[in-house]
């Protein structure tokens, strides 16, 4: 009796521990404990800044718990029900446990999407850095397919976007192109798409058609809000204008309206020549340099970003993260997570929710291995 039942109760559970884990919550609820118990000190509003502080954790903490604690309080009462209805053999309350079933599937699902999209700029719009590596002509080719590929993404999920900053190959395609893309979450769901894309083809620039290998870097920044506080000295900065070139009409090639940025510290380079004026590209390379050293500042803290940044190696064989064969059969796999399709066109024209997703959960999974 029940046994389907226990089942999925059994099957929620689960899926909810390693959330459960990788979340954090059990220290989460912890901090909670301790920030509502500073709280109840009779001079805590004496200082209304640390106060207010300390008001805005709470209230974060609160909200990260608060779903999937209910859930697990939930799901431990249908467990208990189960037990009583099978030892007295009761059919009204197995009734009641099979009503609740489906609702709290559905919480878990939106639980499991919500923990894998709560960093801290998930829900920032993003900018997303294509890079040409080794290969010649083939490599601003395929730079500029991932361009492309990226673009079309942002199109069937009703994003915007915009091509900050591109600097044409000498052939064909281009060498790098910036591109900022506007939508929710845009940042959370792209940030897997870092690292190293390796395209194999039979090339369209080799009078013999032979196979060729090409490569590209993908970087993804977090537009972020102005509230960040990321110190810049003047004195760091070496600022460069120059000639728009491309597409933009005769105002932009008249003008020396293109801004490049380099931060002499880091070495960290950015550029914009997609506005009109000098003044909204200077805006938009300082946002992007803000995003730049925002997130070398949490490299120091998070291996992944500084394996990423610091040390991501040549953009050749060997540091790729996925794989798109399109000659002798045709394949697209990413080498982390295991997700593969053989319809590699279906990909290039956009279609990489399959990818994004399988990081998702794969980067998920390893906080959860992680946390226990």
């Amino acid at each position: 009796m029940l046994e389907e039942e226990h089942r999925r109760l059994a099957a929620i559970e689960q899926r909810l521990e390693p959330l459960w884990r990788g979340l954090q919550i059990d220290e989460k609820r912890a901090e909670l404990a301790r920030l509502e118990q500073a709280m109840q000190a009779p001079d805590f509003w004496e200082q209304p800044e640390r106060a207010q502080k300390l008001v805005k954790q709470v209230s974060r903490l609160r909200s990260a718990t608060r779903d999937i604690v209910a859930l697990r309080k939930q799901l431990e009462d249908q467990q208990l029900l189960l037990e009583l209805a099978r030892e007295e053999k009761d059919e009204a309350t197995a009734r009641e446990i099979r009503e609740a079933l489906e609702p709290l599937e559905q919480a878990l699902e939106r639980i499991e999407l919500q923990a894998k999209l709560s960093g801290k700029h998930d829900q920032a719009n993003a900018y997303l850095t294509v890079h040409a590596g080794a290969g010649g002509t083939d490599a601003c080719d395929w730079a500029q397919m991932l361009v492309r590929m990226y673009s079309r993404w942002a199109d069937a999920h009703g994003m915007k976007h915009e091509l900050v900053d591109v600097v044409e190959g000498e052939e064909a395609g281009v060498r790098q192109a910036t591109l900022r893309i506007i939508g929710e979450q845009a940042y959370g769901l792209l940030r897997g798409e870092l690292g190293v894309h390796r395209l194999v083809r039979i090339s369209p620039f080799d009078a013999q058609a032979r196979r060729h290998t090409a490569f590209a870097a993908v970087d993804v920044m977090p537009e972020l809000e102005d509230d960040i506080e990321i110190e810049i000295r003047d004195a760091d900065l070496r600022v460069d204008t120059y000639r728009a070139g491309g597409a933009g009409g005769q105002h932009v090639n008249k003008t020396d309206s293109a801004i490049r940025i380099t931060h002499l510290p880091t070495g960290i380079v950015v550029q914009c020549q997609n506005e009109r004026s000098q003044h909204q590209n200077r805006r938009m390379a300082f946002q992007m340099l803000k995003a730049r050293l925002y997130q070398l500042e949490q490299a120091k803290r998070e291996a992944e970003l500084q394996n990423a940044y610091d040390s991501k190696g040549e953009i050749a064989w060997g540091n790729q993260i996925r794989s798109y064969v399109l000659q002798p059969y045709t394949l697209v796999k990413d080498h982390r997570t295991g997700v593969e399709t053989g319809s590699a066109q279906q990909v290039l024209d956009g279609d990489i929710d399959r990818f994004i997703e399988g990081y998702l959960t794969w980067k998920l999974e390893q906080q959860a291995a992680g946390a226990s």
